[in-house]
């Protein structure tokens, strides 16, 4: 490892022929993964991965070089010196000096998942897989897997900037698949946490499991999915992903500060309709897109995005603090040490409403109830959607009827906010994986049960 002087020499040499501020990131993490599939391990691994990341800033340009080689001081400091050079400043001569490190533990974890032994989470994912087979005759295909990380983080910056984070995270997945004549369904389940080993332990897996089943042998069954513009009640947890995806992105930085999102300039504005509040929060204790302090070093935020329809803040990383002369929210992320940070979501989520989900249910004479969905595209410069829904069933006089497959919902991000008419009150937050250009982070997205009283529903021909 680095030295705090080695530190602040790649520092000052990274600034030594252009630049205005510098910044290292410095990572060492375990990772450890087993996956089966129909009961067999198809995968088991365990892995170390060490590296830095020198970033340098001209205003709000941007030089990032990356190596796997954390004891060389001489090279990097040559790889610090060339990524300058390719800036257009006069060079700077400051020298650097941090500050005592400050030390950050944004996961606390009882059991770490990576001193578990392979024959342990063997045996509870197989017994998982079997429960779903098990199920029904009509499930032909199981998966489990679990992952987890451990990850020990330096960030420094020419600032005097010098913290450490200490981050852990454990994930499980379980897929179960039904068939009939030419037809395939799932069922999918994958909750994450901030947690260790103690997270997996936790969860019941043979419930994981059944849920799984049931889900892929009711849309097998199910009727072909009508289409139209019609009311469609979202169900709570992963439903939120339509916000994530539709609204979230557009609230980044990265599209706001060079002015591609159809939300910069709308600060103060109304964009959604005024039962609707909105939060990125990486302040959750233990969530899976927590964090107590960003990849560039500043505090995580409980950030109200959305305050009764009207646009309160934005995600701003240290570029986009540049570009739109606001400060940061403590947002920038990256997957790893070969990714440049940039502004990202941690767990992104609509507030509790007023309404009891049954009686949102109640008060819809004709509709879909989109139960569970699934991954779709986004246009963050329109706000333009489409996303497949997993598990559907038709709404009539107020009641959950038949299951119906085959559906999509397709709209604008800005439209769904404005016609959101009713919130529930049964808030949840669901995990996921989060791509963008800063890689893939871990996210969590959630919502009440809404509903949208009118969006655009694509049904299977």
């Amino acid at each position: 490892m680095l030295s705090k002087t080695s530190i602040e020499r790649i520092l000052s040499a990274a600034l030594s022929k252009g630049g205005d501020f510098s910044e290292v990131y410095i990572e060492r993490s375990k990772i450890s993964s087993v996956s089966l599939l129909n009961g067999v391990v198809e995968g088991a691994g365990a892995s170390m991965d060490m590296g830095i990341g020198i970033r340098i800033l001209e205003g709000d340009k941007c030089v990032y070089v990356y190596s796997n080689d954390i004891y060389h001081e001489e090279k990097l400091i040559q790889m610090a010196k060339n990524a300058s050079a390719s800036l257009t400043d006069a060079p700077n001569n400051k020298t650097i000096y941090l500050t005592p490190e400050i030390e950050y533990f944004s996961q606390k974890f009882e059991i770490s998942p990576t001193s578990v032994s392979k024959a342990d989470k063997v045996y509870k994912l197989r017994k998982a897989g079997e429960t779903a087979t098990g199920y029904s005759d009509l499930i032909t295909q199981t998966s489990a897997s679990s992952s987890d990380v451990e990850r020990d983080v330096w960030i420094a910056n020419s600032d005097g900037l010098y913290v450490k984070d200490h981050r852990c995270r454990t994930r499980v997945a379980i897929t179960a698949i039904a068939s009939s004549n030419d037809d395939k369904q799932q069922g999918y389940f994958a909750p994450g946490s901030g947690e260790g080993y103690e997270f997996f332990e936790r969860l019941d897996l043979d419930e994981l499991a059944a849920k799984a089943a049931k889900t892929a042998v009711t849309m097998i069954d199910a009727k072909p999915c009508p289409s139209g513009k019609m009311p469609v009640v979202i169900g709570n947890g992963f439903g939120g992903v339509i916000f994530h995806e539709a609204c979230g992105h557009a609230l980044e930085a990265t599209a706001v500060g060079i002015k591609s999102s159809y939300f910069t300039g709308k600060k103060g504005q109304k964009i959604a309709s005024s039962i609707v509040s909105a939060y990125d929060d990486a302040k959750i204790a233990n969530e899976w897109g927590s964090y107590e302090v960003d990849d560039e070093g500043t505090p995580s935020t409980t950030n109200l995005l959305i305050k009764d329809g009207i646009l309160n803040s934005y995600l701003i990383d240290k570029i986009g603090s540049r570009r739109m002369n606001e400060p940061s929210t403590g947002c920038s992320r990256r997957q790893n040490y070969a990714y440049a940070p940039t502004s990202r979501m941690s767990n992104t989520f609509i507030a509790n409403g007023e309404s009891k989900p049954e009686d949102i249910i109640a008060d819809t004479e004709y509709g879909i109830y989109a139960a569970s969905m699934g991954g779709g595209s986004v246009d963050t410069s329109t706000g333009e959607f489409n996303f497949a829904v997993n598990e559907a069933y038709m709404i009539r006089n107020g009641k959950v009827c038949e299951a119906v497959k085959g559906a999509a919902l397709i709209g604008k991000g800005n439209e769904v906010l404005l016609n959101i008419d009713r919130v529930g009150n049964d808030l949840k937050l669901a995990q996921g994986v989060c791509g963008s250009v800063s890689g893939n982070i871990p996210v969590d997205v959630g919502q009440p049960t809404i509903r949208v009283s009118e969006i655009t529903v694509g049904g299977q021909a």
